[in-house]
């Protein structure tokens, strides 16, 4: 895995090691119970439905350009991706039990901080790029920005990046909002980082295929179920971590407004984890269907808001937190196979890559042009 995929996984790995499966302390009024659910629920439709249709556009370009994602998740790093979370999260359970809740959480927010303000830029300029006039983007100043590495032993590396006045302008907002952040811990502002990283997440990380999807989601159906049902653990630590790594809407609201703090939470796992599937069935439905309705992303799409919805009413049945990928998988993987297997098409969905494998011959080729044309450069 590249260093940009490994600081992508850590990412993912923090995600789902602090989902807080929707707790809260319970709520003034029904009208708040309704209006917290039904928040936090369409908070996590959004960026999974634009997060999958930007990852189209984004594998899209890189294939044209003869390119291929660095941020992909193979078999083995789904294999070993629920030890790794299991491991981060026990490890902060730890933390919480030697050290004051207020200096971890400190640490942690900022950490996130720094990941939250690129984040934020980012998705900022993604969602209202579309939206800007042209005779307006064409008046902007675009820099083009190049780092040479030359390291003492191997071969230099270029890093090339291209923005415009637009995105400082987005840049320098997200800042404000980070640094507002770090100083008052609003909900608020605490959503629009974790909105941010999940968009962010579900468009530029991808899953290798089909099988490596139900490999990742399988393991982290395990170790969700193991750390809420089995220890108290990943309660412990969801509830006790100021960071953005929660969607949070408060229960009194209603009574107290922005100064509520009776929160309902979910995790960003239980958002990205299910998103990034349903992105690769969008991929798959624009490369075998590109002029039919999107059959398996509205499938997976569906299953989402069952797998969802079943856990917001058990949850609120036996009002105690609840795993939700313990739904949410089941409903995320069967549905999807099950209309495969109606429509026949079962065997070419599990046979679904991004990027098939080439042959070794054909990838030392690309290899070897690739760094042929950065050396004429």
């Amino acid at each position: 895995m590249s260093t940009e995929l490994e600081d992508n996984a850590t990412l993912l790995e923090d995600i789902v090691s602090n989902e807080t499966n929707m707790t809260g302390r319970g709520a003034a009024t029904p009208q708040g119970i309704a209006l917290t659910y039904a928040s936090l629920f369409l908070m996590a439709l959004g960026p999974i439905v634009l997060g999958a249709f930007r990852s189209v556009h984004y594998h899209s370009g890189l294939k044209k350009r003869g390119e291929e994602a660095s941020d992909r998740i193979a078999m083995r790093d789904a294999a070993t991706f629920p030890l790794y979370a299991s491991a981060g999260l026990f490890g902060l359970y730890i933390f919480f039990k030697f050290i004051p809740r207020e200096y971890v959480s400190l640490t942690l927010r900022s950490f996130f901080l720094i990941l939250g303000i690129s984040g934020l830029a980012r998705a900022c300029s993604a969602l209202l790029d579309p939206f800007i006039p042209e005779f307006i983007t064409s008046r902007l100043t675009s820099y083009h920005l190049r780092l040479t590495v030359k390291p003492p032993r191997g071969e230099q590396e270029e890093s090339s990046f291209q923005f415009h006045t637009g995105d400082i302008v987005m840049a320098v907002g997200a800042l404000i909002v980070g640094i507002t952040y770090f100083f008052t811990n609003q909900w608020l502002l605490n959503n629009m980082f974790g909105l941010a990283f999940s968009l962010n997440a579900i468009e530029l990380i991808s899953l290798d295929s089909i099988s490596v999807g139900c490999l990742l989601l399988g393991g982290l159906f395990v170790y969700d179920i193991f750390w809420v049902f089995g220890t108290d653990v990943m309660v412990t630590v969801a509830k006790g971590l100021d960071a953005p790594i929660k969607l949070m809407f408060p229960m009194d609201f209603l009574e107290k407004g922005l100064a509520a703090q009776n929160f309902g939470m979910l995790g960003l796992g239980d958002i990205v984890v299910p998103g990034l599937f349903i992105a690769l069935l969008c991929r798959f439905d624009y490369q075998n269907h590109p002029s039919k309705c999107r059959v398996y992303f509205y499938t997976g799409f569906v299953a989402y808001i069952i797998g969802l919805g079943t856990t917001i009413a058990v949850m609120h049945v036996f009002n105690a937190a609840q795993p939700a990928l313990l739904y949410l998988v089941p409903s995320c993987l069967g549905l999807p196979f099950l209309v495969a297997l109606i429509r026949g098409d079962l065997s070419d969905l599990l046979k679904y890559k991004d990027y098939p494998d080439k042959p070794a011959e054909e990838k030392s080729k690309n290899e070897e042009s690739s760094k042929d044309s950065k050396k004429h450069e």
